[in-house]
């Protein structure tokens, strides 16, 4: 088995570090979501958590980890004979993000259920996890299925598997802890509301922070033991802190001071529901216990609100997570005034070499995350920003985008066979019933009538007695079910002169940006390409970060000539390339543009030759027609007909427009 890094010797990282050793203390806050750049320690520092962890009691032989003081009545393994007591370390389990349902909530021997009656079971990841840490690394790229499980058992506690009518429930308490990088994508709203503290973390820009960081995983990597046994004392000590304010929590006392300004600041803050309210009292309960207090001070609340509002305050795909810190202030002092929290505490033990900081295991204000990485990706007009393609005359300062709306459903027509979503129709693991074959690999959907039927005519020849069926593995069927996938929704953003005037821009610009937050509802990959003046450019290549996608929108300039040719045959090479990375995807192209094509020789013609290239490929497509004017010469609807797709306008695209647009995008190539 491998040494873990030491939790103790991970430089700086204060907010991550104090978030799981809150958890380690009080389990009952809820776990942490770590949110962040790669490489910035944020699976290191998970998994040297586990080491710090207080052994855990548990039921002698028992798969499920039941707890032998109150063991699980309904425990598969059960019932359990008293005084059948065994200590082992606490566990952390970790969830691929490529698992399988089995693997997850644990698999039936449905032959076996079928013809013995016997509810023979193997416990999967979340059996595994009870009474430890489930850690999903890159969570926010979890399939939604998985995701709905782990929803399931974080909020009832408890693991159920059904298959078709045999059913083995089991107790599944564990902390949650998951590591993401906004980059690739943002996490489903009920799975972020259900991870108690959030914290963001980000590479110092402090040198020698940065060569102690490359000295400390050097001498780990050159020596794992011999580094571990030099932070033993240190890690000895965290741990005794651990266990001595788990044992110090019960006589923490909350006092009304402190629970009026947990409820005025989620208040202020506008967060839904009262699960933040009770996250952060939580959470300044532990604080208390970790500093070795036994009442609740304003600074655990205010270190509470820090790390249990931020992810609760997001309200769409492309609001930054923060809270405004000067009125997070103001409200604790306005709700402060004289009030019971509960005494004064001892000042704080040290919790060893770059322990979790100041007072109360705070970390100090000069650590704190500076700035909002978001707002600084987004430039000014004409400041920063991304580099921008060679332009041409009259190039105009980027419009921002007019306000979002929704949209009419998009969809690749067909039946594939890729990611889950909620796009386009596919044939998937989870959905509806539409047949059944026979399993290719381990059976996992069970079509209970067609293996009957196909078991039955075999009954007397196989000398059936008795009242069960005699089922053999060639009677098994496999259901075949159809769900929804997520596609690749690649736009191509005309950005010449002729869309340059700015009132029209803005409402391109909040079309894309509607039809944006569309495609990360239904999990697609989105990926921007733009063209302008001589050339085309990928904006973004193919990405599950919808966020990124909305700040190059958002920069992104006009003016110059229309390279309509230049912007298809960028959008093909990229289709091409994709394919390659995951050809099981199918690909949406949503062309934004006024239908003109302008400079060099026969512009027209080259577009056209390069529409009927995509749809010779079978590309699916939808013009969005940005043309305006009483005058208009229907040449987006000609772009549309070269690629095989349709046209709508602005009007037609909005969801509660008169016009009804719910349509698969290749309707009029397959009727014709």
């Amino acid at each position: 088995m491998s040494t873990p890094f030491p939790f103790t010797a991970v430089v700086g990282q204060d907010d991550l570090r104090l978030a799981l050793l809150l958890n380690a203390v009080s389990p009952a806050v809820g776990g942490v979501l770590v949110r962040g750049e790669k490489g910035t320690a944020k699976s290191t520092a998970v998994r040297a958590l586990s080491a710090l962890m207080p052994a855990v009691d548990v039921v002698s032989g028992c798969r499920f980890s039941c707890d032998p003081h109150s063991p699980d009545p309904a425990c598969p393994d059960g019932p359990h004979a008293p005084g059948a007591l065994a200590s082992r370390p606490a566990r952390m389990v970790e969830l691929p993000v490529g698992a399988s349902e089995d693997r997850l909530v644990g698999a039936l021997d449905i032959e076996r259920a079928l013809s013995e009656g016997v509810k023979a079971f193997e416990p999967g990841l979340l059996a595994d996890a009870h009474r430890g840490i489930l850690y999903v690394d890159e969570v926010n790229l979890l399939h939604d299925h998985l995701v709905d499980l782990l929803l399931d058992a974080a909020a009832m506690g408890a693991s159920y598997v059904e298959r078709e009518g045999v059913s083995v429930r089991h107790a599944s308490k564990f902390l949650l802890v998951g590591t993401m990088n906004p980059e690739e994508g943002e996490l489903r709203p009920q799975l972020l509301d259900r991870f108690g503290l959030t914290v963001e973390v980000a590479a110092s820009r402090e040198p020698d922070q940065r060569v102690e960081v490359v000295r400390r995983r050097l001498a780990y990597d050159d020596d794992p033991a011999g580094f571990a046994a030099r932070w033993a004392d240190e890690e000895t000590a965290v741990r005794a802190r651990i266990t001595a304010a788990r044992e110090l929590l019960p006589s923490v006392r909350l006092g009304d001071g402190a629970l009026r300004q947990i409820a005025a600041t989620c208040a202020a803050f506008e967060v839904d529901g009262m699960r933040a309210d009770i996250v952060m009292a939580r959470t300044a309960t532990a604080l208390a216990a970790w500093a070795g207090r036994t009442g609740v001070l304003a600074e655990d609340v205010r270190q509470a609100a820090l790390l249990a509002l931020p992810h609760r305050r997001r309200r769409n795909p492309f609001d930054a997570p923060g809270l405004d810190e000067d009125k997070l202030d103001e409200t604790l002092e306005e709700f402060g005034g004289p009030g019971d929290n509960g005494g004064e505490g001892d000042d704080d033990p040290d919790p060893g070499p770059d322990g979790p900081g100041g007072p109360g295991g705070q970390p100090e204000p000069d650590d704190a995350p500076q700035g909002d990485g978001d707002a600084a990706a987004r430039p000014e007009a004409g400041e920063g920003g991304e580099p921008q393609p060679s332009g041409g005359a009259g190039e105009q300062s980027p419009a921002r985008a007019a306000e979002p709306f929704r949209t009419k459903v998009l969809s690749v027509p067909g039946l594939g066979e890729g990611a889950a979503g909620r796009r386009s129709r596919a044939r998937t693991e989870h959905g509806r019933t539409t047949g059944a074959r026979r399993p290719r690999g381990a059976l996992t959907k069970l079509h209970l009538a067609a293996t009957v039927q196909a078991a039955a005519p075999h009954q007397r020849a196989r000398g059936r007695s008795g009242r069960g069926l005699v089922v053999r593995r060639d009677d098994l069927r496999q259901a075949s079910r159809e769900g929804r996938e997520g596609n690749l929704v690649l736009f191509v953003v005309d950005a010449s002169g002729s869309m340059a005037a700015r009132q029209r821009m803005s409402a391109v610009k909040g079309a894309v940006l509607s039809l944006l937050l569309d495609a990360y509802q239904r999990r697609d990959k989105v990926g921007l390409v733009t063209f302008r003046g001589a050339a085309a450019d990928v904006a973004l290549p193919p990405t599950s970060s919808v966020d990124a996608a909305a700040v190059r929108l958002e920069s992104l300039p006009t003016g110059g000539r229309t390279p309509l040719a230049a912007g298809l045959l960028r959008a093909h090479e990229v289709l091409r390339v994709e394919r390659l990375r995951d050809p099981a995807r199918r690909a949406l192209v949503v062309v934004v543009t006024d239908g003109r094509a302008t400079g060099g020789p026969e512009p027209v013609a080259l577009a056209g030759r390069a529409a009927r290239l995509l749809a010779a490929e079978g590309t699916a497509s939808v013009v969005v027609d940005c043309e305006s004017g009483p005058v208009r010469l229907g040449l987006a609807g000609r772009l549309a007909g070269e690629l095989g797709g349709t046209a709508v306008t602005l009007d037609e695209l909005r969801a509660d427009s008169i016009a009804g647009l719910v349509k698969d995008v290749q309707g009029s190539r397959r009727a014709a």
